[in-house]
């Protein structure tokens, strides 16, 4: 069924009505107008409403008061339109299907871009908002590779492996998600409001937070059942012992899903949160992408794209330095700088300004410690 956003956004501001008893009064009445006109008797039939919680709704529902109310979600409604996004409901056909069945999805999701039946199939990329090189690296690499298989790739938006894992899914032109914990026009960390542009125009961005919410510390660990309310499986990348990224993890397991963890070194101490879920046998040990769709494969079948190799060609405006420099490097690992000389046949010093002028033209990056790749 379809119900009515603007009253939707009413129903929780109404003394007496909890989300578990929203979800009970709309699925009674199936639409959120009629709650507003209900009588007590009506109400107290609903399963989880007392007569007295009952008198309390009615009595409000036509009180002065909801002036007030309406005129908020008036306002939340205009503020949703002049992004362009929409309210998308716990009852509208296009929530997504995997979050329905978590304990405590959102009734509504203020959104930006649009849901599609293979998001059933996402893998939520998270991890540290500070990687190292080789965080980053792995991150890029797995997210590539899945997303080249038709994956879409969910994450949290935020600075350092959420970062990544959009970056990357974005550049093998594939469908990534971006859960946040402020309002949807209210983008954090602000870097990332480009980001979230390219999300929202082949992808979704969405929050269970109202228009104007800001990025409060408490909001992150929530949207974290989100994020892997909607995957199919997560991967950890790299992460502390008591990171976000655990937290997402641990709903993960509680929402009954497949957690996936990428080792991390021994001696990264600060880091091994990864380690932790291997060791505790809450995550499942993968060193490439091959390791998730072979688990994952009896529940991906006709979803994945049928293997093929990946031609990339070096831009057309490359200079023939630049072209010489970007045939160096290799495809999908990061070089260090002195290898990249030896590789290209120049000096340090024409190699560092070539490799200025292809980071400029968005062809090549560069990671800490002097290292080029591709991108």
């Amino acid at each position: 069924m379809t119900v009515d956003p603007h009253t939707l956004l009413m129903l929780p501001k109404i003394p007496g009505i909890g989300i578990m008893r929203l979800r009970s009064l709309v699925n009674y009445f199936g639409d959120p107008v009629r709650v507003l006109e209900a009588t007590p008797r009506e109400l107290a039939a609903v399963e989880g409403i007392e007569e007295k919680t009952a008198m309390v709704i009615a009595r409000f529902c036509r009180s002065a008061a909801m002036a007030d109310i309406r005129r908020h979600a008036d306002d939340q409604m205009r503020r949703l339109e002049r992004l362009g996004g929409r309210l998308v409901s716990f009852w509208d056909k296009d929530y997504p299907v995997n979050l329905k069945k978590i304990y405590d999805p959102p009734v509504a999701l203020f959104t930006r871009g649009t849901f599609d039946l293979k998001d059933a199939c996402s893998i939520a990329v998270v991890g540290t908002r500070d990687p190292s090189p080789y965080g980053v690296h792995f991150a890029e690499r797995f997210t590539t590779d899945l997303a080249r298989k038709g994956l879409p790739i969910i994450s949290g938006l935020a600075r350092g492996i959420d970062t990544c894992a959009h970056g990357a899914a974005l550049r093998a032109h594939a469908r990534t998600i971006a859960v946040i914990g402020s309002g949807i026009d209210r983008i954090y960390p602000s870097e990332n409001g480009p980001l979230a542009e390219r999300i929202a125009r082949s992808g979704v961005v969405i929050s269970e937070y109202e228009m104007g919410a800001k990025p409060d510390a408490v909001n992150f660990p929530r949207r974290n059942r989100i994020i892997s309310g909607i995957a199919l499986a997560t991967l950890v990348v790299e992460t502390g012992t008591d990171g976000g990224a655990m937290i997402t993890a641990t709903t993960a397991l509680d929402q009954n899903r497949d957690v996936f963890a990428v080792p991390s070194a021994v001696n990264e101490k600060q880091k091994s949160g990864t380690n932790l879920l291997i060791r505790e046998s809450k995550a499942l040990l993968v060193e490439c992408a091959d390791d998730i769709l072979a688990e994952l494969a009896p529940r991906l079948r006709g979803v994945i794209n049928s293997p093929s190799p990946v031609q990339r060609e070096a831009p057309a405006d490359l200079s023939l330095f630049e072209r010489q420099i970007y045939d160096a490097l290799p495809e999908d690992t990061p070089v260090h700088i002195d290898t990249l000389v030896q590789c290209a046949g120049l000096s340090i010093a024409d190699t560092l300004v070539h490799l200025l002028s292809l980071e400029i033209k968005g062809v090549v990056r560069q990671t800490p410690g002097k290292m080029f790749s591709r991108l």
